[in-house]
């Protein structure tokens, strides 16, 4: 893997994304999307409702099940303007403590209208729990580089979970440009997701439903399930030149020992969105530094970390690295595996676990296009003038793709 990353600018990942073909809403049924086939430089058109009959019996999808939370909330200031705070991550937590958390938690956030905002000022905000009237407090604490830490506090027994619910609005991406409707509580989720930690969905996964699944399990075609909840860092536009200078943001994901084996045992593996590709790439990589015993305390894999361990160790097979995890996680008594990843896939990345991924249509000059560019090589291009020539629909809200990997 010769990754030379100054040399991968991000003009050369641009096409014309005329606003009218980013989907504003949802279809009114979620597998009515019109979905594109690419396999070894030729497209062909189906729709979602099809998919079954486009993969190989006894493979596996990969599907993330994390679930969006309502991580957008508007404070009025006392002199009547408006303070709307987008929560990222917990800050010095994790997701799950966080969320469970009862009476006062700090978290990294966006500010629209920070500059009316004094550090150390209390924004207040009357909200119902259940029958219960509470205050929800927010003050802010300090400025990061990127963002800015905020303590919520309020005065019950709740958890933060329950307040993002009574308080917040789900946080659709901005390139949405409308208000947050009745519909999208249920629609920008996936129909099976469980685990809450996600500010942006897993949208290539939106498309599912009961009747996809019944037609699948028809055909032995296998389901498993990731957690990694998508950080806001999903939209973040590369802004530098070339990707070397890019900085990707760390997201959490949990992977179980079950998911482990079924990869090994699977004869195809698709990736359902960009998001469970990574993570089943990380997993390669957490593997080959197990054995090279590079673990220290957490189970990490930095943004250029794969290209920096392909250089220096000689090739480990999926089966020795899976084989070295599952082994662990069996001597440790373990079900499951608590990583982090930031891991950036660029063109003249080598896979090791997806043969298919399932996505939509990403945005220009996006990480996420680069993605599609090392899957599938320069045809990415071909592709997309292929959805935009035939009225295919953008982004998250959008029409859907199966791409098989370049060989």
């Amino acid at each position: 893997m010769k990754i030379e990353a100054e040399n991968i600018f991000i003009k050369d990942y641009d096409y014309d994304l005329p606003h009218e073909k980013i989907a504003e809403f949802p279809l009114p049924q979620r597998d009515q999307s019109k979905l594109l086939i690419y396999q070894n430089g030729l497209i062909k058109d189906d729709y979602f409702f099809n998919l079954h009959e486009h993969l190989p019996s006894e493979s596996t999808l990969i599907l993330n099940n994390t679930r969006v939370i309502e991580a957008r909330i508007l404070f009025q200031k006392p002199t009547g303007g408006v303070i709307e705070i987008f929560c990222l991550e917990p800050f010095q937590q994790s997701i799950e403590q966080s969320l469970s958390s009862q009476g006062c938690v700090q978290w990294q956030c966006l500010i629209g209208g920070a500059s009316k905002w004094k550090s150390g000022q209390i924004l207040q905000k009357k909200i119902m729990l259940g029958n219960e009237a509470i205050e929800l407090q927010a003050r802010y604490i300090a400025k990061q580089t990127d963002d800015f830490i905020i303590e919520f506090s309020w005065q019950t027994q709740h958890s933060f979970a329950e307040v993002l619910h009574a308080a917040g609005a789900i946080p659709l991406p901005p390139y949405i440009k409308r208000n947050v409707t009745e519909e999208d509580k249920e629609r920008y989720q996936t129909i099976f997701s469980k685990q809450e930690g996600s500010v942006a969905a897993p949208t290539a996964a939106l498309h599912f439903t009961e009747n996809i699944f019944q037609k699948l399990s028809g055909k032995a075609i296998h389901r498993e399930y990731i957690t990694l909840h998508v950080g806001a860092g999903t939209f973040k536009p590369v802004k530098t030149e070339t990707v070397a200078e890019h900085e990707m943001h760390k997201e959490p994901f949990t992977v179980s020992i079950d998911v482990l084996r079924r990869i090994l045992s699977s004869k195809k593996i698709i990736a359902v969105g960009t998001t469970s590709l990574r993570t089943l790439e990380t997993i390669y990589w957490l593997g080959v530094k197990l054995i090279q015993e590079l673990i220290k305390d957490e189970w990490i894999l930095e943004q250029w970390e794969a290209y920096e361990l392909e250089k220096q160790f000689s090739p480990i097979s999926l089966e020795e690295s899976l084989q070295a995890l599952i082994n662990w996680l069996e001597q440790n008594h373990q079900a499951e595996l608590h990583c982090q990843t930031s891991l950036i896939v660029v063109p003249g990345y080598q896979f090791r676990i997806p043969d298919g991924l399932i996505t939509n249509f990403h945005q220009p000059q996006s990480t996420l296009l680069l993605l599609v560019s090392a899957f599938i090589g320069n045809d990415w291009k071909k592709v997309y003038q292929h959805a935009l020539a035939n009225d295919y629909r953008f982004l998250s809200y959008g029409d859907s793709s199966l791409l098989w990997r370049k060989d």
